[in-house]
């Protein structure tokens, strides 16, 4: 019993750190604000930087769960194709960020439990566990092959091809490069090992207190 509860919360723990690090790196805005100019879109894509930054931050906004409205660019057209394949975007990040505030809300119940009544805190060592192998197996691929990668994902994730987007019809792919999205995936490992990093540096202090107690 004290293994499949610590393995229950360890698993809770590691869908809330992943799904964190997913949802901060989609909101984080400043990135992609970096990478205008990082990556010379302004240049790349032709249009402004205030266009690039207006008509960006109107999909983010789009994207959140709490936005109910329909996708309207500022400043730029958009296909059918495009409209569906945004639309299925969206419902992918809802779901995440659906999954980062229950996992958060079920965890902490979990963690509460399982430390102050049972005091036990082995999850926390099986969570930075979990959470690291998933990515770092998923980096494994991406430093491989990143292009490769980046179109297994939308065959996965999407059973049409209105992610192949086309700048006549949709300019908006004009700025959002490749390299950003690459941008996007190490910042989410990142924060992953980080959250790992975290939750094992957490399980060694409780781990120190419960020895000396014992001895």
């Amino acid at each position: 019993m004290k293994i499949f509860r610590n393995t229950v919360t360890a698993l809770v723990l590691m869908l809330f750190i992943i799904s964190a690090a997913v949802t901060i790196t989609l909101n984080f805005r400043p990135l992609f604000y970096f990478d205008i100019d990082y990556l010379n879109i302004e240049a790349q894509s032709g249009f402004s930087k205030e266009d690039i930054r207006k008509n960006y931050d109107a999909l983010i906004d789009y994207n959140s769960m709490l936005n109910h409205d329909t996708l309207e660019f500022p400043t730029l057209p958009m296909s059918e194709g495009g409209r569906i394949h945004f639309e299925e975007v969206k419902q992918i990040f809802v779901a995440i960020e659906y999954i980062f505030i229950a996992s958060g809300i079920i965890g902490l119940a979990l963690i509460l439990l399982l430390i102050c009544k049972f005091k036990e805190f082995l999850f926390l060592k099986l969570a930075s566990i979990l959470a690291i192998a998933i990515p770092a197996v998923l980096a494994i691929l991406i430093s491989i092959n990143w292009e490769a990668a980046f179109v297994i994902f939308h065959h996965i994730f999407f059973n049409n091809d209105y992610w192949l987007f086309y700048p006549d019809k949709d300019p908006v792919i004009l700025m959002l490069p490749d390299e950003f999205f690459f941008h996007c995936a190490a910042m989410i490992l990142i924060l992953v090992i980080l959250g790992s990093l975290i939750s094992f540096m957490i399980y060694r202090i409780f781990a120190k207190k419960n020895l000396k107690r014992t001895a």
